[in-house]
C-alpha cells in the first residue's frame, strides 16, 4: 500500500503540516467553542429545548415541488449528511483520539458536539433560507450560496466552494477508501488494488445516477448499519456492566488532568477531542448544510432541527459507542508510538467478541465509509454546480472522484489525514465567520417558527411576515423562482 507515497513531494508535506499546526494551535479551537457558545446562549439552548421537535420534523413527508415532483424528504436529507458524518471518524478517528489524547479526548468530543449542535442548527437553517431551485426540480445550496446571497460576498463563496470540493470529494474520500482497504486487507488479506477497483466501480455507478440515487442508497445503509453497530455495543456493555461507571469517571478525570494517562495531558485531550469530534460530526464545518438545502421543507427551521439531531446521533451515540469498546479493551496503550486507527478498534472487538468482532468491523467499516463516499461526493457536486454549469467540468469532476477513490485504497494516508485536517479547518473558519454574520437572520426565522408553533399552526415560511427584510432568496414566498441564477 506504500508504492505511491514517494510521489508526494516533501515540500507539500511540510507545507501541509505547517498550515495544519498554525490553524489548529492558534485559531480554530477557540473559534469553534466561541461560536458554539454564542449560538447556544442566543438560541436559549435550542439543541436541548427542541429535541421532541427534532424527532417530529424528521418523520415528515417531502413537499411536492412546483414541477410536480416530490423533493428529497427530511429523512433522506438527514441520511445524506449522516452518511458523510458516520464513517471512519467514528471508528478510526475515535481510536486515534483516545490513543493520542487519552480517555479525556472523549469528554471533549462530547463538549464540541453539544455546543456544535447549535452551530449545526444555524448553518442548516441558513442553507434552507438561501437554497436555490435546480434543473431537476429540486433544490441545492449550502455555505457557498448563503455567503454569496446573504453576505453578498461571491468571492468568499467561491473560496468555500473550492475548499469543500477538494476536502470532501477528493481528500476525505481517499481517507474513506483507504480505511476500507486496510480493514479488508487485515481481516481477509484482500489486495488493496482489488478493493480500489471494486470501490471505484460502484462509486461510478452511483454518482452518475444523480442525487436521488444517493439519497436512496444512504437512507437504506445508514440506519441499518447504525442499529447493528449500536446494538453490538449494547451487548458488549452488558458483558462489562461493572466497568462502565469507572470508565466514565476515568474519561472525566482525564479530561481535566486529574488522572494522567498520556504525555500530552489536558492539551492533548482537548486537541484530539475537538479535532476528531469535528471530523466526525462536522458541526460548524459547512458540509452538512449542503444536504440540508436539498430537502423540500415547509419551513427552514425544520432542517435546522434535523441537522442538530444528526450531531447528537453521530457523536453521542456512534462515537461514544466506539469509545466504550476501545476503553474497555485491556490491551489499549497510549502515546504517539502506539498503533492508531481502525487496527485499535479491531483489536478491541476481537477481545470482546472473538474473531466475530473482526469480521463485523470489516463489514461495518465498509458500510460506514462507503456511505461517507456517497455523501462526500454530493457535497462536491453541489459546489461544482455553484462554480460552473459546464457539463464537461462536472463530468471531469466525477471521473476524478472515481480515480481518487481508487488511489486512496492503495496509498498510505498519513499525509492525506493532515491535508484533510488542514482543509477541514479552513472550511470551518470561513463558514463560522459567515454564519456568525448571518445569525440575526437565522434567529429571526427561528422566532417565526416558534411563534407559529405557539399559535397551534404547522409552521410555513413566509418571508414577508418576518420582523426583518430578507434579500437574495429564490425559493420562498414572492421571490420564488423556477430556475436558479447560479
Amino acid at each position: 500500500m506504500n508504492n505511491f507515497d514517494s510521489l508526494i513531494p516533501e515540500w507539500f508535506k511540510v507545507m501541509v503540516q505547517t498550515g495544519h499546526d498554525l490553524i489548529w494551535s492558534q485559531y480554530l479551537i477557540g473559534l469553534l467553542i466561541t461560536a458554539g457558545l454564542y449560538f447556544t446562549i442566543s438560541s436559549k439552548f435550542v439543541q436541548l429545548r427542541w429535541i421532541p421537535e427534532m424527532f417530529r420534523a424528521i418523520g415528515e413527508k417531502p413537499e411536492t415541488l412546483d414541477s410536480g415532483k416530490k423533493g428529497i424528504s427530511p429523512f433522506q436529507a438527514f441520511a445524506i449528511s449522516a452518511g458523510s458524518r458516520v464513517g471512519t471518524g467514528n471508528i478510526a478517528g475515535v481510536a486515534t483520539a483516545i490513543v493520542l489524547g487519552g480517555p479525556g479526548a472523549v469528554f471533549w468530543m462530547w463538549v464540541i458536539a453539544f455546543i456544535g449542535a447549535a452551530s449545526a442548527f444555524i448553518e442548516a437553517t441558513l442553507a434552507q433560507i438561501y437554497k436555490v431551485p435546480d434543473k431537476d426540480g429540486g433544490f441545492r445550496g449550502g455555505p457557498a450560496y448563503y455567503i454569496t446571497k446573504g453576505l453578498n460576498q461571491r468571492w468568499l463563496g467561491v473560496v468555500f466552494a473550492v475548499l469543500i470540493t477538494i476536502t470532501f470529494a477528493f481528500v476525505f474520500n481517499t481517507v474513506q477508501s483507504n480505511t476500507i482497504a486496510e480493514s479488508l486487507n487485515t481481516q481477509y488479506n484482500v489486495s488493496p488494488v482489488i478493493t480500489g477497483i471494486v470501490l471505484a466501480f460502484f462509486t461510478a455507478v452511483i454518482i452518475f445516477g444523480g442525487v436521488r440515487s444517493i439519497a436512496n442508497i444512504s437512507s437504506i445503509i445508514v440506519p441499518v448499519m447504525a442499529i447493528i453497530y449500536i446494538g453490538l455495543v449494547l451487548v458488549i456493555l452488558l458483558m462489562n456492566y461493572d466497568q462502565i461507571i469507572p470508565m466514565i469517571s476515568t474519561i472525566i478525570k482525564s479530561a481535566f488532568g486529574f488522572e494522567q494517562v498520556t504525555g500530552g495531558a489536558v492539551g492533548a485531550a482537548i486537541l484530539q477531542g475537538v479535532k476528531r469530534g469535528l471530523f466526525s460530526n462536522e458541526a460548524g464545518m459547512g458540509s452538512a448544510p449542503n444536504a440540508a438545502a436539498t430537502a423540500a421543507a415547509p419551513h427552514p427551521v425544520k432542517q435546522g432541527l434535523i441537522q442538530s439531531l444528526g450531531v447528537f446521533f453521530d457523536t453521542m451515540l456512534v462515537c461514544t459507542a466506539t469509545a466504550i469498546m476501545i476503553l474497555l479493551y485491556s490491551g489499549l496503550e497510549f502515546g504517539e508510538n502506539q498503533p492508531v486507527g481502525v487496527a485499535v478498534t479491531q483489536s478491541a472487538l476481537n477481545e470482546h467478541l472473538g474473531s466475530a468482532g473482526g469480521i463485523f468491523l470489516t463489514v461495518a467499516i465498509t458500510l460506514f465509509a462507503y456511505s461517507s463516499v456517497i455523501g462526500n461526493y454530493y457535497y462536491g457536486q453541489s459546489n461544482i454546480e455553484f462554480l460552473s454549469k459546464n457539463k464537461v467540468l462536472l463530468f471531469i469532476f466525477r471521473c476524478l472522484v472515481v480515480v481518487l477513490v481508487f488511489v486512496g485504497a492503495v496509498v498510505k494516508t498519513e499525509t492525506v489525514w493532515s491535508t484533510a485536517d488542514l482543509f477541514m479547518g479552513l472550511m470551518a473558519i470561513v463558514n463560522l465567520i459567515a454564519i456568525i454574520g448571518l445569525s440575526n437572520i437565522a434567529f429571526a426565522v427561528m422566532r417565526d417558527y416558534q411563534r407559529q408553533r405557539k399559535e397551534g399552526k404547522k409552521p410555513v415560511f413566509k418571508p414577508e411576515e418576518l420582523e426583518i427584510n430578507l434579500f437574495g432568496i429564490e425559493s420562498w414566498g414572492a421571490n420564488k423562482k423556477e430556475k436558479s441564477l447560479y
